[in-house]
């Protein structure tokens, strides 16, 4: 019924920029609160950055004052400018969309697939 689609991953070199979007298509009424996850090889899933409905952001010290999360509404998008990349950046970063559905009304988690970041040293 949703879809999470992202891109903009890639290979970087370290202290290098991307930024990664990800976009909701479906039955969506609205959506509440967006973030966006990181898993590297061997370790667990982890919270990079995250953004309400209204703006409010967080994000993980790791990655604070290099990274920005913001989103646009109107287009069911949220984005993550990621600057001063470092090799320990380097993961795959999903997104996460908590969406309530026009179908229910009721709210649901969903994930996308990942798009591979890799930071060269």
């Amino acid at each position: 019924q949703v879809q999470l689609v992202e891109s903009g991953g890639g290979l970087v070199q370290a202290g290098g920029s991307l930024r990664l979007s990800c976009a909701a298509s479906g039955s969506i009424f609205s959506i509440n609160d967006m973030d966006w996850y990181r898993q590297a090889p061997g370790k667990q899933r982890e919270l990079v950055a995250g953004i309400s409905s209204g703006g409010r952001t967080k994000y993980a010290d790791s990655v604070k004052g290099r990274f920005t999360i913001s989103r646009d509404n109107a287009k069911n998008t949220v984005y993550l400018q990621m600057n001063s990349l470092k090799p320990e950046d380097t993961a795959v970063y999903l997104c996460n969309g908590h969406i309530v559905l026009s179908t229910d009304h009721f709210q649901y988690s969903y994930w996308g697939q990942g798009t591979q970041v890799t930071v060269s040293s």
